[in-house]
């Protein structure tokens, strides 16, 4: 019998170092539900070149912008040190529901910029966030380039085709 697939997973927070002598983790939060971790009992943690793994989550709670972690079988600092840098993910049917027009950073990635006439521009390789100022990362023919994530900008994202239909101010490609 064949395992079963790993879910598709979305990021949510990334530990940044160790904190106190039990285990703890300390996570910077990559979600703007920050309420979620109440309600949460596993999280997965996806450490460079490996496969993610599934943890127990015991307890978070927030400690100065940030969120603590105390996952089950993590007792020590150094136990807690090999997963610093780590990704805290949950599964993506586990996302919630956004309002209409806004879109999680993981549904951009990967879509295709076109010209309202169809042209290809790019793909989006990343979502930069930049105070109040969305940017995506576009991997085109004539290198990387910003595109703001306005509504002015971007006329038509369809992320179930990973397409975004954008009209670039003229000299934008140029620019960056």
């Amino acid at each position: 019998m064949e395992p079963d697939p790993q879910p598709a997973l979305i990021a949510i927070a990334r530990i940044v170092r160790t904190r106190g002598i039990r285990g703890e983790l300390l996570a910077d939060l990559h979600t703007d539900f920050p309420e979620r971790f109440a309600r949460l009992s596993e999280v997965w943690l996806a450490l460079p070149d490996q496969s993610p793994r599934l943890f127990s989550l015991e307890s978070s709670w927030e400690h100065k912008g940030r969120r603590v972690l105390k996952l089950t079988g993590i007792d020590t600092v150094d136990a807690a040190a090999n997963l610093v840098g780590a990704w805290v993910k949950v599964d993506a049917i586990k996302a919630v529901d956004l309002p209409p027009g806004t879109y999680y950073d993981h549904d951009l990635v990967g879509c295709i910029l076109l010209t309202p006439a169809g042209e290809e521009l790019g793909v989006v390789s990343e979502v930069l966030r930049i105070a109040g100022n969305n940017q995506l990362v576009v991997l085109g023919s004539r290198g990387e380039y910003l595109v703001p994530a306005v509504e002015g900008i971007c006329k038509e994202v369809r992320t179930e085709q990973k397409q975004i239909v954008a009209e670039l101010p003229e000299g934008l490609v140029d620019l960056n």
